[in-house]
């Protein structure tokens, strides 16, 4: 696969040095790669290979034949993947539980990112195959996957800026009060390298919720993220005392009240995986800058989840 530029650099960049200029010009590639092509010599001037920091005259003639390099050594694997929304720019992807994002150790093929490229070859020339963000293995829900240069440059700089809009349905063990925020840095877990935690050292992070009901035991919750870190809101909740029910690594035991029906035991303890699903997504879009959003239903497991904590909030109440 081969990137065609070609331009006349315009007059008011005289002076300028040929990759500072070119990274304004053409925006959708980082200045790392326009340098690499211009060394290279698949970028011209006037007929002639350059060098980066050449300095423009105004009015030359670029033209480049670039070839783009393959960013993923994952295979092509057909994987069913439940596509909500596709256009030239984007896909919006609606995750399983259980679902592996990116291939690592212990997951090297049977990844979304596996999927993606048999769905789409030419993601394999994007960074992480286009994926601009991402969600635990046993997070539910949407993800948006770039599927251009220009498109990953301005869906990265959206997330950067907090432009893109992530909205979680959660249920938690605990009976919260109210909603609130929790803002906390967080970084790899001093002991337990596989964990995140909340360390003075951490990177900023930001989670907001609110509570959508409260059962005798649990609360459903609506999260909102401004950053996104890796298990931000398993994290975050775990450490206001409010874990992600059946999250099982920052949960603890499962605390269930006396009294439940073995019926509503046999489906919070059915639950095999953590209580979250990534609901709502919204963005500007990387070609008509318009707002767009997408939704995602609650999948079947957590929507059980629900009605038997409804189920015995009811019966308690019949009890008294």
């Amino acid at each position: 696969m081969y990137v065609q530029l070609d331009c006349k650099i315009p007059p008011q960049y005289a002076g300028q040095r040929l990759d500072q200029a070119l990274a304004v010009l053409f925006a959708e590639h980082s200045r790392a790669r326009l340098q690499h092509w211009i060394r290279a010599g698949h970028i011209t001037l006037d007929g002639a290979a350059v060098k980066p920091r050449l300095r423009l005259r105004g009015g030359e003639r670029l033209q480049g034949h670039c070839p783009v390099e393959i960013q993923t050594a994952a295979q092509p694997q057909a994987l069913a993947l439940a596509v909500v929304h596709q256009d030239d720019a984007l896909l919006v992807i609606d995750k399983p539980a259980g679902l592996v994002v990116h291939p690592a150790a212990g997951n090297h093929d049977g990844t979304l990112v596996n999927a993606l490229l048999h769905y789409d070859p030419t993601l394999a020339t994007l960074p992480r195959a286009g994926l601009v963000h991402r969600l635990d293995k046993d997070t539910s829900g949407l993800l948006v996957v770039a599927r251009t240069l220009a498109a990953h440059t301005a869906l990265v700089a959206q997330l950067q800026a907090r432009q893109v809009s992530r909205e979680y349905r959660a249920v938690v063990t605990g009976v919260m009060a109210a909603g609130g925020m929790v803002s906390a840095p967080l970084g790899r877990h001093p002991v337990d390298r596989k964990r995140m935690a909340v360390v003075a050292q951490g990177k900023p992070a930001v989670t907001h919720y609110r509570v959508s009901r409260r059962f005798r035991a649990h609360s459903e919750l609506t999260v909102t993220l401004e950053t996104g870190r890796t298990h931000q809101i398993r994290v975050h909740l775990a450490h206001i005392r409010y874990p992600l029910f059946g999250d099982p690594v920052y949960g603890g035991r499962p605390r269930l009240p006396s009294g439940m029906t073995p019926e509503t035991l046999e489906v919070l303890r059915g639950l095999q995986r953590q209580a979250l699903h990534a609901e709502r997504l919204g963005l500007i879009h990387p070609l008509d800058g318009r707002w767009h959003e997408w939704q995602s239903p609650l999948p079947s497991d957590l929507q059980a989840l629900l009605a038997a904590l409804r189920a015995d909030q009811t019966q308690d109440l019949e009890a008294r």
